[in-house]
């Protein structure tokens, strides 16, 4: 008679559900989205971008100057997109769809402030393609290159 012994895997790593940025991420849209559904159609549009504006005023001296140069040259390189918030970050959309946002380095507490865009933006370049960018400074050329994505991205 042979006596099996079974063992368990006691290392394994269990769930451990959505950090507290996350969390903060996933209130601040449900505001947004319950902010949104008050507003007259008039006043939603310039009432976003109040809401980004105060968002970028809110963050600390190095993502608040990131923030304020990606906001002036996306919405000056692509006027038809629209500013808003989204999961409390800086975003711009076309006809209601996500095409950019900002992340500061903060919101997730990472070394790195991103421009990303959606899968809305025609970036498409090949088989593969960036879709998101680390920002630490935002220089002439960087300036350049934003303006350039972004209007690839609505082209």
């Amino acid at each position: 008679m042979s006596t099996t012994t079974t063992t368990t895997n006691t290392t394994s790593t269990a769930y451990e559900g959505f950090t507290a940025e996350e969390r903060a991420a996933m209130k601040d849209h449900a505001q947004e989205l319950k902010r949104a559904a008050r507003r007259s159609p008039a006043d939603k549009a310039a009432q976003a971008e109040r809401d980004v504006l105060a968002k970028i005023a809110e963050m600390g001296d190095e993502d608040r100057v990131l923030a304020e140069r990606v906001h002036a040259v996306v919405t000056a390189a692509a006027p038809a997109l629209a500013p808003k918030l989204w999961y409390g970050m800086p975003a711009y959309t076309l006809d209601g769809t996500l095409v950019c946002h900002f992340q500061s380095a903060a919101k997730f507490k990472t070394r790195y402030a991103t421009l990303g865009f959606s899968d809305r933006a025609t970036l498409d370049d090949g088989t593969m393609w960036p879709v998101a960018f680390a920002l630490t400074e935002v220089t002439p050329e960087v300036e350049a290159r934003i303006s350039a994505l972004v209007k690839q991205a609505v082209s």
